[in-house]
């Protein structure tokens, strides 16, 4: 998989069009970041630019020339920010090492999405919030099916465009505060929390409700 995006790490900035397409829903997202922040798939470090300043952030990325690429941009960051070459779902971190943990359009990209959603509940903090700039397999019929065909040659290059991230958000134990769009159904602003544990455990499902969806899908 390292090779894949090594590959793509020299066209990426011109190709990543969303860059330019969602930049402003990235930002507001991307400002409840808070104290200690893990950045999953940083890539070429064209987010960096959207991060609130003065955080203690670490960005993680599999590929070793997606790194490199995103050096410059790490070092204009106004804090500390450190780069790692690290696979999602082995997160070398201990637990509870982050109050905030990041991804934006990465969970399309990992071989085994919930095992590296459960890599990061694991290390954020309980309390600590979950956001995710993500696409997803819309619900609608036909655009559905467009996804799935888009799938069978896009997956040669890495990337799923299929995926039910919400379902596996849930699956991974957060708990899902909002779903906003930021097109259609197709590609979402998800907030999500970690939950500090309590002892009673029949009101804390309660609390939760059906497989931890407390959540109403907001369309710009």
């Amino acid at each position: 998989m390292s090779k894949i995006w090594d590959l793509r790490a020299r066209l990426y900035d011109v190709c990543e069009g969303s860059d330019l397409r969602r930049g402003p829903a990235k930002a507001d997202l991307f400002r409840h970041m808070r104290s200690r922040a893990l950045f999953v798939a940083v890539g070429t470090g064209l987010e960096i630019k959207r991060f609130p300043p003065g955080l203690e952030i670490v960005g993680i990325d599999i590929s070793e020339a997606m790194l490199r690429r995103a050096e410059p941009r790490a070092r204009r960051y106004p804090g500390p920010l450190r780069l790692l070459q690290m696979d999602a779902a082995h997160l070398g971190f201990a637990d509870a090492s982050f109050d905030t943990v990041v991804t934006s359009c990465t969970m399309c990209s990992v071989p085994y999405p919930v095992r590296a959603l459960q890599e990061l509940y694991r290390v954020l903090r309980p309390g600590g919030s979950l956001l995710m700039f993500e696409h997803v397999r819309s619900r609608n019929p036909v655009f559905g099916l467009a996804l799935d065909l888009m799938t069978l040659w896009t997956r040669l290059s890495g990337t799923e465009m299929n995926r039910n991230t919400v379902q596996n958000v849930v699956a991974a134990d957060f708990r899902i505060m909002s779903i906003e769009s930021a097109y259609l159904d197709i590609v979402l602003a998800i907030r999500g929390t970690k939950d500090a544990p309590q002892k009673n455990h029949t009101q804390c499902e309660a609390q939760r409700g059906p497989r931890g969806l407390t959540h109403a899908l907001t369309v710009r």
